[in-house]
């Protein structure tokens, strides 16, 4: 078959199928008015969750777990086990991983609680004395006065702090309308997730629908950009994040402190957002570290498990597995989380990455019809 090649107002020849069977005027077109549509869309979109926060923060909660989970649920359909079936075995699969992780966390937590006041007991009666001989410092009587109440009424914190919180809540919730609506909303998450998961290709099939038909292939294919790279970046972001876990549990387990797992997980998985999972991870080893110390080596350990697990994250696993697929570097995506939860609060800081990918591609087509301008070429 004879390719048929057109030539561009700048004299280069290119073909017909790089436009998806469109002219280069048509397809210019085109991808100025997707790139301004996708431009004003997300404008609207956080217009409209500004405007009804309560209700909007379930929906996209549910609408961020079916789109991560999708791509099980779209194995399990092509091994041939029905879309209904296999949503319900990989939601029950997360909801079984969720419940045994906060299982294992509760007693866990309990067990730190108790442990407590034998930390403060400690810190007035031997860390401040080694701290003044160490270091040839004088510490405050006011700070070892307080340090010892607090170590005689932290037995009683955990069982205070439950109730006063509740009663904190229903207070609050009695009063506001938006923060009732968001408490029930967010009851309905596991069944707007399950819904959404089972019909998402009816969703995406109805959205592709509404499409004008001449310019489909090529929308469809900016649209198809978008979620290459959403998918890279959560995928990614997700096998980095657990990778990392593993790493950090293995250091602090080695490090011989409490809540080793736990803090492990949360370092690891709290590195999705750039150094987020660092700061949490040092902060919660540190304190961690305090209530089971046994010597300086503990804190070597600790120090050398960031720096192996930084260095190895920052040169070999995300360069490997996310690579250059997603194009949204570290400093943007922090820029981009600040500046959207900066304007939008909470939701900002879930919708910014989706936002950004959003924003991204949509200049880049911009770009990619400019530099085939007249105007560009000179």
């Amino acid at each position: 078959m004879v390719e048929t090649l057109l030539v561009s107002p700048a004299g280069t020849p290119f073909t017909r199928d790089e436009n998806e069977g469109l002219m280069e005027q048509d397809a210019r077109r085109v991808d100025f008015t997707w790139a301004a549509s996708m431009v004003a869309g997300v404008a609207l979109v956080f217009l409209f969750l500004s405007q009804v926060r309560g209700v909007a923060v379930p929906v996209v909660f549910s609408l961020a777990i079916a789109y991560a989970l999708n791509p099980a649920v779209t194995y399990l359909e092509k091994k041939g086990i029905k879309r209904t079936l296999g949503t319900v075995l990989v939601f029950a699969a997360g909801v079984m991983l969720l419940f045994g992780f906060v299982m294992y966390l509760i007693p866990v937590a309990t067990e730190q609680a108790d442990k407590l006041p034998e930390f403060f007991k400690q810190a007035s009666t031997q860390l401040f004395p080694w701290v003044e001989t160490q270091f040839g410092i004088s510490v405050p009587e006011l700070i070892r006065e307080r340090t010892a109440e607090v170590g005689h009424e932290a037995a009683n914190l955990a069982t205070q702090v439950g109730p006063a919180a509740a009663k904190m809540v229903a207070s609050f919730a009695g009063t506001t309308a938006s923060v009732v609506a968001a408490v029930m909303g967010l009851l309905f998450v596991p069944v707007l997730t399950f819904f959404f998961l089972a019909d998402y290709p009816q969703i995406v099939d109805r959205m592709r629908g509404l499409l004008p038909r001449r310019s489909l292939a090529l929308v469809s294919k900016r649209f198809a950009q978008v979620d290459e790279v959403l998918s890279a970046f959560l995928q990614g972001q997700v096998t980095v994040g657990a990778i990392l876990a593993v790493i950090y549990s293995t250091g602090f387990s080695i490090a011989r402190i409490d809540m080793a797992i736990v803090i492990g997980l949360l370092t690891g998985i709290g590195n999705m957002v750039p150094y987020l999972g660092t700061g949490i991870g040092v902060v919660a080893s540190l304190a961690a570290l305090a209530l089971s110390w046994q010597g300086p080596w503990q804190l070597v350990v600790i120090a050398g498990t960031f720096v192996v697990a930084q260095v190895l994250e920052g040169l070999v696993i995300t360069p490997r597995i996310v690579g250059e697929r997603v194009g949204l570097p570290p400093v943007v995506i922090i820029i981009a989380v600040l500046a959207f939860a900066e304007l939008f609060g909470f939701l900002g800081v879930l919708l910014a990455v989706p936002a950004t990918a959003v924003l991204k591609v949509a200049l880049n087509a911009v770009i990619f019809r400019y530099r085939r301008t007249t105007q560009y070429a000179g």
